[in-house]
């Protein structure tokens, strides 16, 4: 029987921590996940999902604020296991916990290639063709260890967050038992520092937009849909759209065609189809309604 501890916090993980749990020779002797947070407008206090599934089956939990506390990694090390499982846990484990067991992460990119908190956003964001789930060796870095394997997907031109973090999920469920079974330091490879790439927390702010270029918005639409959404400065929500072309040049954010279904804005490059939008404190409309209920139309400018 091979004894884990899982760290993990959100559905990636928790798709992972789900296929570990059902191995037959696998025993999860415990859980690391981030703290309850506050959701939604009454900031009701909402566990992880991940904390969830370890209820559900009976595995000890534990979510500590700062991994790298003394009492909190005394208390790591009295948990007899063979290797930690880590899968977008959210804090870095310090050098006493790497040393104590073999530590192994599941990273949502192709490494050295997005190093971070965001890496399946910022392969949309740069229209990847490709990207990939790597396993590697946990050290002290932010995932800069050495490479053990790494599996591989095709990215569809207009796939979406959704769809994409779905897949990835999948192949990383596949490679976790995989890893667990086969792993070999002395086959791993050393990732080349030279080639990384580094990505940030995905914040609200960065929803921000404004009609410059009509590739670059529809690639931030892709990353981010449903969170945190694509608007203007006015606070109008961009909640569906396609991308019409990438070439013409003219006037950012006028209104150059509406039909029955959909409104086409030009960029200062290319243009956009908009099929709904949601202004403030409204509920969700198709585009050509809210431009009827705003009586704009071809040649006014969208603001």
């Amino acid at each position: 029987m091979i004894r884990v501890i899982f760290m993990g916090t959100p559905e990636y993980a928790a798709e992972i921590f789900k296929v570990l749990i059902s191995a037959e020779d696998v025993e999860v002797v415990a859980v690391y996940t981030q703290p309850d947070k506050p959701v939604g407008r009454k900031a009701i206090m909402t566990p992880p999902v991940v904390k969830v599934l370890a209820l559900k089956s009976n595995i000890p939990i534990f979510q500590p604020t700062k991994l790298r506390d003394t009492a909190v990694v005394e208390e790591l090390l009295t948990l007899e296991c063979d290797m930690i499982i880590v899968a977008a846990y959210g804090q870095i484990l310090p050098k006493s916990i790497l040393e104590y067991v073999p530590c192994i992460n599941l990273h949502a990119s192709i490494l050295p290639k997005y190093r971070g908190a965001s890496p399946i956003q910022q392969s949309l964001i740069n229209n990847d063709t490709q990207s990939g789930v790597t396993a590697m060796w946990m050290d002290e870095g932010l995932d800069t260890g050495a490479i053990i394997k790494i599996s591989r997907l095709e990215i569809a031109p207009d796939e979406m967050i959704e769809s994409l973090y779905a897949r990835l999920t999948k192949i990383a469920s596949d490679l976790t038992l995989d890893i667990v079974h086969n792993w070999d330091r002395q086959s791993s490879i050393a990732q080349n520092g030279s080639h990384a790439t580094h990505c940030t927390k995905i914040s609200k702010s960065d929803g921000l937009t404004i009609f410059d270029n009509a590739d670059k918005i529809f690639n931030r639409y892709r990353a981010f849909t449903p969170w945190p959404g694509i608007y203007l400065e006015s606070g109008l929500k961009l909640k569906e759209m396609s991308l019409n072309e990438s070439q013409s040049i003219g006037a950012a954010g006028e209104i150059i065609a509406v039909d029955e279904q959909s409104i086409t804005v030009q960029c200062k490059k290319g243009s956009l189809k908009l099929l709904k939008v949601q202004a403030p404190s409204k509920q969700e409309t198709s585009a050509v309604a809210y431009l009827n209920g705003k009586r704009l139309g071809c040649g006014n400018t969208l603001v």
